[in-house]
C-alpha cells in the first residue's frame, strides 16, 4: 500500500510538471507576450448618400480643421475624455494653452490634442459618439470616398451661393474646392445648417446669412507641434497632410501606425502600448521624487494660478 501510494505522488509530481511547463509559454513568463490579433476586416462600406450624410456637419469646415477632425474620429475612444478636459480648461488661450497640454501630458492621439483649442467641436463630437465613430471608421476605410462626399456637398453649398470667400475665409474654386483661413494661424469654426446650406434656398431667401462664423482661435507658432500651420489636403491625390507629413493610417495599419514629425512634447501612444492611467501616475510620482531629491527634472511650463471659469 506504501508502494502504491509513493508511486502515486511520483507520477502526480510529474504530471504537475508537465502541467506548468506546458502552461508556462501560454502566461509568457519571462517573455514578452506577442499582442493578440487584431480583427483587420473593415466595416460594411457607406454609399455615397449615407456618405454625404455624413460629412455633412463639418464638410464647410475650414480644410486644416477638417482635417485635424476626420484625423481625431479615428480615434473615438479619446474623445470624450478630451472634450471634458477641453471644457474644464476653456479659459486658457494660446501659449497658457499649450503650455497646460504639454504639462498634464494627455495621453490621447495628438490629432485629438489638437483640437482642444477647440472645445465646442470636440463636444459636438463627444455628444454623438456614433456619428464620431462611423465618420473615422470611414476614413480609415474608404478616405477616398470620405473626400469625395466633402466636395460634393462643398460643391452644392457653392452652387446655391452660400460658400463664398469672405473676411474669415477664402474658397477656391475649380474641380476641387478647398477652404482656408485668411490667416493660417486663425482659424474660425463656422456654424451652418446642414438641411440648408446644401439645398436650393427658398424664394427671397438670403443666403449671405446661412453660415455665420463665431469667434475664431488663435493657434499661432504655439500649436504648431500638433500640425497647425501646416496641414492641408491633397483633394485631387486624395491625400491629406497633417504638419505637412502625410497621414497614413488607414483600417489596416489602426492598431500600429504612427505618424512621423509630431513636434516635441506632443506625446501618442498606440493601442495596446498606451499606458493605463496607474502608469501615468507612477510616472508622474516618480518626476516629483526626483525633483525633491534635487535630480535634473525635465523644464516645467507653469500655468498661471487662479485664473476664474467664466
Amino acid at each position: 500500500m506504501r508502494h502504491t501510494k509513493r508511486i502515486s505522488k511520483v507520477f502526480a509530481g510529474v504530471f504537475a510538471v508537465a502541467l506548468l511547463v506546458g502552461l508556462l509559454p501560454s502566461v509568457g513568463l519571462g517573455q514578452e507576450q506577442a499582442p493578440p490579433p487584431q480583427d483587420q476586416a473593415p466595416p460594411p462600406s457607406f454609399p455615397p448618400e449615407q456618405l454625404d450624410r455624413l460629412v455633412s456637419r463639418v464638410a464647410l469646415y475650414p480644410d486644416p480643421l477638417l482635417a485635424q477632425v476626420l484625423a481625431a474620429a479615428t480615434f473615438p475612444n479619446d474623445i470624450q475624455p478630451a472634450a471634458q478636459w477641453a471644457d474644464e480648461h476653456h479659459y486658457l488661450r494660446g501659449q497658457q494653452l499649450a503650455d497646460a497640454i504639454q504639462n498634464d501630458q494627455l495621453p490621447w492621439d495628438p490629432s485629438v490634442q489638437a483640437l482642444l483649442p477647440f472645445p465646442n467641436v470636440l463636444d459636438e463630437m463627444s455628444q454623438d459618439m456614433q456619428w464620431t465613430t462611423d465618420l473615422g471608421n470611414a476614413f480609415l476605410a474608404q478616405r477616398q470616398d470620405v473626400m469625395d462626399a466633402v466636395q460634393r456637398e462643398r460643391h452644392r453649398a457653392y452652387q446655391y451661393g452660400y460658400l463664398r470667400t469672405n473676411p474669415q475665409i477664402v474658397v477656391n474654386d475649380g474641380p476641387y474646392i478647398s477652404i482656408a483661413p485668411v490667416n493660417p494661424d486663425y482659424v474660425v469654426v463656422p456654424y451652418y445648417d446642414p438641411a440648408v446650406v446644401f439645398f436650393a434656398p427658398r424664394p427671397g431667401f438670403f443666403v449671405g446669412g446661412a453660415i455665420r462664423f463665431g469667434f475664431g482661435i488663435s493657434l499661432g507658432a504655439w500649436f504648431h507641434p500638433w500640425g497647425w500651420g501646416a496641414t492641408r489636403f491633397d483633394w485631387g491625390g486624395h491625400g491629406i497632410f497633417i504638419g505637412g507629413r502625410p497621414w497614413g493610417r488607414v483600417w489596416g495599419n489602426r492598431f500600429a501606425y504612427v505618424h512621423p514629425g509630431w513636434g516635441p512634447g506632443v506625446r501618442r501612444w498606440e493601442g495596446a502600448r498606451r499606458p493605463e492611467a496607474h502608469e501615468l501616475v507612477r510616472r508622474d510620482e516618480h518626476e516629483r521624487n526626483a525633483w525633491r531629491e534635487g535630480r535634473q527634472r525635465p523644464e516645467e511650463h507653469h500655468r498661471p494660478e487662479g485664473r476664474p471659469h467664466h
